[in-house]
């Protein structure tokens, strides 16, 4: 009989820096989510090929990707880059985050945001800004879980399947 601390409802994944290796996997659950129209502006899927140059521009020392497993696979993964590119914004950063389909709602998301932003003030980031489709309401309902508020909507700016779709602006400060 498993014990009640290892249902699958209470994960124990183990978060670390993503690996080269590990890019397949991150591209595979980020094209997984392409299809639901809910967390991504891409249409099609997406190669690994294309991903290797934002893979690289990622430093773990202060716009880290990092996966998280479970049972030595990866179930999900977050990464912060840089927002607008320009210095005065140094200490903003936009985070990502997406989860494998059978992984969801198992608290992974929780573990990953927890953990960036208490490395926040480390990684020399003072704001978090996420960008959430206005229709995904699961991922408003995360974010606002973490802090985040929204700052910001961009009416009608994509469209996805002939669907004009708002873009929310969601920020959070980060206490050092």
């Amino acid at each position: 009989m498993p014990s009640p601390q290892t249902t699958q409802c209470d994960p124990r994944p183990t978060i670390r820096d993503a690996l080269p290796q590990d890019l397949p996997a991150i591209v595979a659950i980020y094209n997984d989510s392409i299809p639901g129209r809910m967390a991504t502006a891409d249409l099609e899927p997406v190669s690994v090929e294309s991903r290797l140059q934002w893979f690289h521009n990622h430093d773990p020392r202060h716009h880290p990707i990092w996966v998280a497993t479970i049972q030595q696979q990866i179930s999900a993964w977050i990464s912060i880059q840089p927002f607008y590119g320009r210095p005065a914004y140094r200490h903003t950063a936009e985070v990502s985050l997406y989860v494998s389909p059978t992984h969801r709602r198992m608290g992974i998301a929780g573990k990953l945001l927890t953990r960036i932003i208490k490395r926040c003030p480390e990684l020399g980031i003072s704001t978090l800004l996420s960008f959430v489709f206005a229709h995904n309401q699961p991922s408003i309902r995360l974010n606002e879980k973490f802090g985040f508020k929204q700052w910001g909507r961009l009416p009608g700016v994509a469209e996805l399947d002939r669907i004009e779709r708002d873009l929310l602006i969601l920020g959070r400060r980060v206490d050092g």
